[in-house]
């Protein structure tokens, strides 16, 4: 069967250069004579390839000296918790905006251990925009502040950075991380799970300042302890060995395509084909506000479920998969990382104006 474009929101889809090379090396990577999924973390080969792959995310986000790389498991739903036992050191307190589904329960797990002060939230408006922030909401009384810089079910993004009156900033990257220019030094802490922009499920990436680390509440177990994984070189226990070797493909395919900003380059462009249709069809109605929308999650509507319902059904057969909206939009949702091609964008705007000119 022929490769279909998989518009999901994660597990998504990979480079397929990167798919092919993981393939050719599956059972035997180099000269080991065996699987990455099978050999020792301890070996000589699987420390060059997470030392590799830490060199060259290290190179591509040009994360500064004093930041450490880890490749950790659990997902991004594991560092709702991790980060404020290891951030919530003093006032026991840390700022949240609230901007969907995932800051949401970021929200929840950190009430378990301080207090978690809601500064602002779109729920009013079904998380459609990213509320207005002043540095004046960002009081010192507390220990970071937490954003969710990509709302993956609601197709929003930060296209501004909050100041943060000298607060750690902590942001949940998962959804677009590698999608576009960003300066580390902005945050105190980034983390995103894999499945979307990095490669498959089972590594969460976290970048973090020196200073954070090594102030983990006693309570800390200590697989939930930054410290515990920087000691050890992300090898505290067994790590998810095969999803790091196949995130440090993806690292190289970007760094030899051109790095982050060629690759947000070819992002602007799918997104702008994808909204300009959009913005201009009588069938067709993005949900998010316009100012925030983001690069990676298009999300939009008909207005007519059982007309959506036809949409994502007729675009399947089509090879356009995966376009069903989550459902507390409702919809589509069309998710267009990286590894999207720019010819399955392309397709995806034929085929829509095809089923407009059918059905509107």
């Amino acid at each position: 069967m022929d490769r279909v474009y998989n518009f999901a929101a994660g597990p998504a889809c990979l480079p397929l250069e990167v798919l092919l090379k993981a393939q050719k090396e599956l059972t035997s990577y180099g000269s080991s004579g065996m699987s990455v999924m099978e050999m020792s973390h301890r070996s000589k080969d699987f420390q060059e390839i997470i030392d590799n792959a830490e060199a060259v995310l290290q190179k591509i986000m040009h994360v500064p000296e004093d930041y450490r790389i880890l490749f950790l498991q659990g997902g991004a739903s594991t560092q709702f918790a991790m980060i404020p036992l290891n951030l919530m050191k003093e006032h026991k307190k840390a700022h949240f905006v609230n901007t969907g589904a995932w800051s949401k329960k970021a929200i929840a797990e950190a009430k378990r251990y301080g207090e978690a002060n809601v500064v602002a939230s779109s729920e009013d408006k079904t998380f459609s925009y990213i509320p207005d922030l002043s540095a004046d909401m960002f009081t010192p009384d507390a220990d970071y502040v937490h954003i969710t810089g990509n709302n993956t079910i609601y197709g929003t993004r930060y296209t501004k950075l909050p100041e943060t009156n000298g607060l750690p900033l902590v942001s949940d990257m998962s959804s677009y991380i590698l999608s576009e220019p960003v300066n580390v030094s902005d945050y105190g802490l980034i983390y995103a799970g894999a499945q979307k922009n990095i490669g498959p499920a089972g590594v969460t990436v976290v970048i973090i300042r020196n200073d954070l680390i090594g102030s983990a509440m006693d309570i800390t177990p200590a697989m939930l302890n930054y410290k515990t994984h920087t000691e050890k070189g992300s090898m505290f226990n067994t790590p998810p060995t095969f999803a790091i070797y196949v995130a440090g493909l993806v690292f190289e395919w970007i760094d030899k395509n051109g790095g982050i900003p060629a690759i947000h380059k070819v992002n602007e462009e799918k997104a702008k084909l994808l909204y300009d249709y959009l913005d201009g069809s009588k069938l067709f109605k993005p949900t998010a506000a316009k100012k925030d929308r983001s690069l990676m999650n298009v999300t939009f509507v008909t207005g007519d479920p059982d007309m959506d319902a036809k949409f994502v059904s007729e675009a399947a057969k089509q090879g356009l998969v995966t376009l069903k909206g989550h459902r507390s939009v409702g919809g589509m949702r069309a998710s267009i990382y990286n590894a999207m091609p720019l010819e399955g964008v392309k397709k995806l705007v034929a085929f829509m104006k095809q089923f407009e000119r059918e059905n509107a």
